[in-house]
């Protein structure tokens, strides 16, 4: 029986981002593209015979049961009433409050390792329909390959997306999500679109836009400041926000994002990233 594993949780970028409607119960409708980026975090999870569940580290200022990653483990142990239990460690690489999906990314991975790990079987549904319940985002992950979302994000359909270097950018700053979707400014009805209008469009760098993109620009100078630089030294790329943000983003060629991230100012983050096709976890039997 396996004991341990080391698993990679990688971010992601949101494409576009419309907010197509509101449900009663309050939350957001959408459609977005999710691309996987190969920006990562790593997570060891050690089996515990003992029952018990622990974080050996991580970020200082998440309380264990406001943990993304704890609860997971949790959810996963009440469902499956498995006996056992795990350690986890978590070397954090992405941003924190930053639109790149981190925690949801950690969650799944936690999901997906620990299904493995206590041998409880149960299927890449099953696994999804859990992980709706820790974040909208999750089911992406566990999902495993890029794809186009609607509903609240867990409604994903698989799509293809070409090979591509992005520079990301990081402007330090946290922002809530829930303050940004709370926002009377923020569009709610951006007309659909499909997926083939997305796959068919002459540029699908510059397709769409970034609802949220308008709030908080108008609220974090830094987000703003990050964007305007952006279209400064790439002006042909179609730079945007990703998710609520902060982080912004190109798709640029590899020398060219290269060149920038070492132009970039000192009080920004820069990453240079490449897109993935797959989770590296994928496994399309599971």
């Amino acid at each position: 029986m396996i004991s341990q594993l080391q698993l990679r949780a990688p971010a992601k970028v949101n494409r576009f981002l419309h907010i197509v409607g509101q449900r009663p119960d309050g939350y957001h409708l959408l459609q977005t593209v999710f691309q996987l980026i190969d920006l990562e975090d790593h997570i060891t999870l050690d089996c515990k015979a003992d029952g018990t569940i622990i974080r050996t580290n991580g970020p200082a200022n998440v309380k264990p049961e406001d943990d993304l990653v704890i609860r997971a483990a949790q959810l996963l142990k009440n469902v499956t009433k498995t006996p056992l239990g795990c350690s986890i460690h978590l070397q954090k690489n992405i941003p924190m409050g930053a639109g790149l999906g981190g925690g949801s990314s950690d969650a799944a991975t936690v999901l997906w390792g620990l299904n493995e790990l206590w041998n409880t079987r149960l299927t890449r549904q099953e696994l999804m329909n859990l992980g709706v319940q820790l974040g909208a985002d999750v089911p992406f992950f566990l999902l495993g390959q890029n794809a186009f979302a609607e509903g609240i994000g867990e409604i994903l359909h698989p799509i293809e997306l070409p090979e591509t270097t992005l520079l990301v950018i990081y402007p330090k700053v946290h922002i809530p999500t829930v303050d940004i979707f709370k926002s009377p400014n923020l569009t709610r009805n951006h007309p659909a679109v499909t997926m083939s209008d997305f796959t068919e469009s002459a540029n699908l760098d510059q397709f769409g836009s970034n609802d949220c993109e308008k709030v908080v620009v108008q609220k974090y100078q830094e987000v703003a400041a990050a964007l305007e630089w952006l279209n400064q030294k790439a002006p042909l790329s179609s730079p945007r926000m990703s998710g609520s943000g902060s982080s912004v983003f190109a798709v640029l060629e590899p020398n060219l994002a290269k060149i920038l991230l070492n132009q970039l100012p000192n009080q920004w983050i820069g990453f240079v990233v490449r897109g993935l096709h797959r989770h590296p976890s994928y496994n399309p039997s599971s």
